[in-house]
């Protein structure tokens, strides 16, 4: 779901870049030193779940996990997936550092909004929530990419389509995997979700 460097416009890349720094910074205020070590297991589960991925013309199709982030992290979401992203395209040159700031604010956007819609019912049934926010992230994801896309050149609509329903099979896969990644914390390492105690 990396957007390479060349294909978007000024002003999508500009309004991108904006929301990451508002997101990164708030996300770096709420930062305390404690969470240095869960905000880095993260980003590096983020960033090997994105490292296999199947091109779709100036796209790809992969794991992502950022629901995963999100509903553990909250607005820490977005320095993390920064970290991720900006390794990937300096080490792999997936994405692109022009691109860094809306391939972030499209993977970390859905992930905060999975931490206000999913994490309060987290303790009732953590397989389900972690399901629906694998699942939601996603597809919001897929949305803001084919978002970044269209508003740049009205003739991608059709490779939006594609990115959309590409993902749909991989948002399932992914809602299932961070749904048992979670029950498995709750059950071997509950500080990860909820901090020290």
């Amino acid at each position: 779901m990396h957007i390479s460097e060349g294909i978007l416009s000024g002003q999508i890349l500009g309004i991108g870049a904006s929301i990451t720094l508002a997101g990164t910074f708030i996300g770096l205020k709420d930062l305390k030193f404690e969470d240095y070590p869960k905000v880095s297991l993260l980003s590096s589960a983020f960033f090997v779940a994105s490292l296999i991925h199947i091109p779709i013309g100036p796209t790809s199709t992969h794991l992502v996990l950022n629901g995963l982030v999100g509903i553990i992290l909250g607005w820490k979401s977005f320095p993390s997936i920064l970290l991720a992203l900006f390794l990937q395209a300096i080490l792999f040159q997936f994405g692109g550092l022009t691109s860094l700031g809306v391939n972030t604010a499209n993977m970390a956007i859905p992930a905060v909004i999975s931490y206000y819609l999913f994490r309060p019912f987290l303790k009732k049934n953590y397989f389900f929530s972690g399901f629906l926010s694998g699942f939601f992230s996603i597809i919001f994801s897929c949305f803001l990419v084919a978002f970044s896309l269209y508003f740049t050149e009205k003739y991608f609509i059709n490779l939006a389509k594609t990115i959309f329903i590409a993902h749909i099979p991989v948002s399932i896969v992914e809602g299932i995997i961070t749904g048992f990644i979670l029950t498995f914390l709750n059950k071997t390492k509950k500080e990860i979700i909820w901090g020290e105690k």
